[in-house]
């Protein structure tokens, strides 16, 4: 990443608080996270890969998500874990841009992701009979590959233009990680192009995705409807209500921080909400997708057996 307009060789991660007793505190509680997501994304991917019953099209996509969820927290919890318990609050330049990066890449990714999944779960409910030979193994490599391609295509380009800024406004980051709107913040001069991209980026990786989900539960929605009996709509509703749980918490604290007027930005509220969907969103996607299902129960009793 070339710096020819920047003088900055490193930046200060002011973090969420300066209270030495409270950064222990947040150090704990930040562990104790990372730990169960680690344990539990880890668990749900051996499960997925040592149980035949498993071997599905939508489990498939689940251990993929806990794929990325290990490695998207894995990109923000150990600097938030140094910062908390470390007198060095700051982050090189070029270990700034890798965060970033990751981060914005492996956001646009996983809301890729979600949008496959939503089109699987159409499948799975619309057009039961044909759904085996439609939800091929290539066909689902295929989407979650595409899922990363275009996550780290536009993280590519992103990255490239935020680090072009030229940030004459000093190095002092208000918040845990290299974010966009705080680096945004230190940036001066002319950012007119540049929010056209940030605009465009932003309804390429969700506003897109979004509507692609929202036109599947549509079908799924009226598929339901069709149903007959009371019991048959819960149990079709069912299969999809994990799905429809983490797409509105990923997708509503995403809208929340970065569709909003910029006269509304608040950071304070937004590292709130940031921690959430960076921190906390990756250690309770693998209970929403475990906790009422009877397969991942049955696999996880057999595995301790």
């Amino acid at each position: 990443m070339e710096r020819s307009n920047n003088t900055v060789t490193e930046f200060i991660l002011v973090g969420f608080t300066t209270d030495p007793v409270m950064q222990l505190v947040l150090f704990v509680v930040f562990l104790g996270v990372y730990s169960l997501t680690v344990v539990a994304n880890a668990t749900l991917i051996v499960l997925i890969c040592n149980d035949s019953r498993l071997h599905t099209p939508m489990y498939f996509f689940i251990g993929n998500l806990s794929f990325l969820d290990l490695w998207y927290s894995s990109v923000y919890t150990p600097k938030i874990l140094l910062t908390c318990i470390s007198e060095d609050k700051s982050i090189s330049f070029a270990g700034c841009v890798c965060q970033f990066f990751f981060s914005a890449g492996l956001a646009y990714s996983e809301c890729y992701l979600l949008a496959a999944m939503a089109y699987d779960r159409y499948m799975a409910i619309s057009k039961p009979l044909r759904y085996a030979q439609a939800m091929s193994i290539k066909l689902c490599a295929f989407l979650v590959a595409s899922s990363y391609l275009g996550g780290f295509i536009n993280s590519s380009i992103i990255t490239k233009r935020t680090f072009d800024l030229n940030f004459c406004s000093g190095n002092i980051i208000d918040d845990f990680f290299c974010d966009l709107y705080p680096l945004v913040k230190l940036a001066c001069g002319r950012k007119d192009g540049y929010q056209t991209v940030l605009y465009l980026i932003l309804c390429s990786n969700v506003i897109t995705p979004t509507v692609l989900i929202l036109a599947s539960y549509q079908f799924i929605i009226a598929t339901i409807l069709r149903i007959r009996s009371t019991q048959g709509r819960l149990k079709a509703f069912s299969t999809c209500s994990s799905h429809l749980v983490s797409v509105t918490l990923y997708y509503g604290s995403i809208l929340y921080i970065y569709s909003r007027p910029r006269s509304s930005y608040s950071l304070d509220t937004d590292k709130i909400v940031s921690t959430f969907y960076t921190v906390v969103f990756p250690m309770l996607n693998p209970m929403i997708y475990s906790l009422r299902n009877k397969d991942v129960k049955e696999a996880l009793n057999k595995l301790i057996k």
